[in-house]
Parts: C-alpha cells; sequence; structure tokens
C-alpha cells in the first residue's frame, strides 16, 4: 500500500489515505465527505516530493469534487427527474442505436 497525502480543494482539507497504486491526472476517485457520504473526486495534479528520511519520494494528489455532485444534503434531487423504471426499459428506436453501434439489427420474430 502507499500512503498518499491527498489535498481536497473542495473542503480545503488534507488527509493521508492508501492506495494500491497512484492515481493518474483526470481518474476518478470515491472519497468520504465530512458528513459521512460517499462522493466522486477528479485529481487534478499528482506530483511527488522528497521525503525527511531517506531517498524516497512521496506522492500528493490534489482533487476537486466532479462536476455535478450534490454538495451537501439540500442540494440532493433537487435537479433531477423522478427514475421511471419503465421507461428505463423501453427498446422503442433500438433500430437507430444498433446503426450507430454498427451492429446487426435485431431479428425480427
Amino acid at each position: 500500500m502507499i500512503e498518499i497525502e491527498v489535498q481536497n480543494e473542495t473542503h480545503q482539507t488534507q488527509e493521508r489515505l492508501r492506495f494500491a497504486a497512484v492515481p493518474r491526472i483526470g481518474e476518478g476517485l470515491r472519497l468520504r465527505e465530512p458528513d459521512g457520504m460517499w462522493a466522486s473526486y477528479d485529481v487534478l495534479d499528482v506530483w511527488y516530493q522528497k521525503a525527511e528520511y531517506g531517498d524516497i519520494w512521496m506522492p500528493y494528489l490534489h482533487v476537486c469534487m466532479t462536476p455535478g455532485e450534490a454538495v451537501g444534503g439540500d442540494d440532493v434531487g433537487k435537479n433531477q427527474e423522478a427514475f421511471d423504471e419503465d421507461a428505463s426499459h423501453d427498446l422503442h428506436g433500438e433500430d437507430a442505436f444498433a446503426s450507430l453501434a454498427r451492429e446487426a439489427e435485431p431479428f425480427k420474430i
């Protein structure tokens, strides 16, 4: 495990977290918010600084909340339409989708 200092631009906080690999610029992370909920963050910058001991370089991440993520519990669901499960299974227009993906059209029985 690699211990990385994560500097959160959204909440102006710094904390050390353990990762299996160092994330790259542009990758997304799921981090726990101060209220205990999980949110998506984008990696803005990755850099390395020499540690105070030995010849070791420590990674640092600069992250910011992904645009579109709700900030705070009051905004959740305000601008979202109600999810209609029946409409999500609508196959209308599947022929057009298949032609865009250059796939064979579904077989009509």
